[in-house]
């Protein structure tokens, strides 16, 4: 490429991004045509990187679009517009480009749960090394189901949604390394199958699950969406494609960010059918109504607005930049 001859013909759009960049946004056309050249600028950078790299060019280039990109947030929309356009766009697709590797790890717990449960029932003994005989007569006849009702609920809401939000977020933080987030998905697993194996062998079965269904579809979810999101953190890191690592890993880093965020309100969501649903004198089939009503919700917003928001371009990624271009496709569509 004739580095010369690809520097005169795009100077002037080069020329005109640095004039925008220079103020803020009189109208609207501007900050359409910010955001248009910033595009265009940043694939003139990418051209020159990889066909002809110039030190000189690359350095202009980077720090035009980094002021243009400076420029660009201080004309983003803030308040609830803001909010809406995350719940409403960049979440669910966030959720929805990364629903094969939580939907798998939601399916293959699941598994390893009843498989567990199973081997369990039919290894009695196990329970009880596992667990003192008075501590478990307790757990089934008291403990289990007073856990629920034990504390007023609105400080069991903040409680459970605390301790969830933690594991949530462990998942995420320590989704580069790959194996923390095996571990804590299986800590979380093997004590579901030890406390359902316990009050399913005992013959409380029925209270076992009229408890835990109403919040833990909703919750689990929430855990299994963490623990697949940090395992994609991984996989970008392990085998970044196309990209170097560094720009993989930054550009799922972000998107997991987003689903951070956004799983606060799902475990909040959860935590408050947990403590004003789970312990209720509602019929044991409508508390589990309930439940599955709310996992079900969930997943039509992750199949619908995900899915339609994937459509029209948008990834998630909280980065700056890209959240400006990704709300203009979403208004654009």
């Amino acid at each position: 490429m004739d580095l010369d001859a690809y520097v005169a013909a795009h100077h002037p759009a080069w020329r005109r991004l640095e004039q925008l960049s220079a103020h803020a946004a009189r109208s609207g056309a501007e900050a359409d045509e910010l955001v248009d050249l910033y595009q265009e600028v940043a694939t003139h950078l990418s051209v020159i990187r990889t066909s002809a790299p110039d030190a000189a060019v690359v350095a202009y280039l980077s720090a035009l679009l980094a002021r243009a990109r400076t420029r660009m947030v201080g004309t983003r929309t803030t308040g609830w517009r803001a909010v809406t356009g995350f719940f409403g766009t960049r979440f669910p697709a966030a959720l929805y480009r990364t629903r094969r590797w939580w939907l798998t790890t939601m399916l293959v717990s699941y598994a390893v749960t009843a498989v567990m449960v199973l081997w369990l029932l039919a290894n009695p003994q196990v329970e009880q090394s596992l667990v003192d005989p008075d501590d478990l007569q307790r757990l089934v006849d008291r403990d289990f189901a007073a856990y629920y009702s034990e504390s007023a609920a609105s400080h069991f809401a903040a409680q459970v949604w605390t301790n969830n939000a933690w594991v949530a977020a462990l998942c995420i933080a320590l989704g580069v390394l790959g194996v923390p987030v095996l571990l804590v998905l299986f800590g979380n697993v093997a004590n579901l199958a030890v406390v359902g194996s316990i009050m399913i062998g005992h013959d409380r079965a029925d209270v076992f699950f009229g408890l835990i269904l109403p919040h833990g579809l909703l919750e689990l979810t929430a855990v299994f969406v963490a623990a697949g999101t940090g395992l994609r953190l991984f996989w970008a890191w392990l085998r970044p494609g196309e990209r170097t690592r560094g720009e993989s890993l930054a550009a799922e880093g972000r998107s997991a960010g987003g689903v951070a965020l956004g799983l606060v309100v799902v475990l909040l969501v959860s935590g408050v059918i947990e403590a004003f649903v789970t312990p209720s004198p509602l019929p044991t089939w409508a508390r589990i109504g309930i439940g599955v009503l709310a996992e079900v919700a969930f997943l039509a917003y992750v199949y619908v607005l995900g899915r339609r928001a994937v459509l029209r371009g948008v990834t998630g990624d909280l980065d700056a930049a890209a959240g400006v271009l990704e709300d203009r496709a979403a208004t654009a569509a």
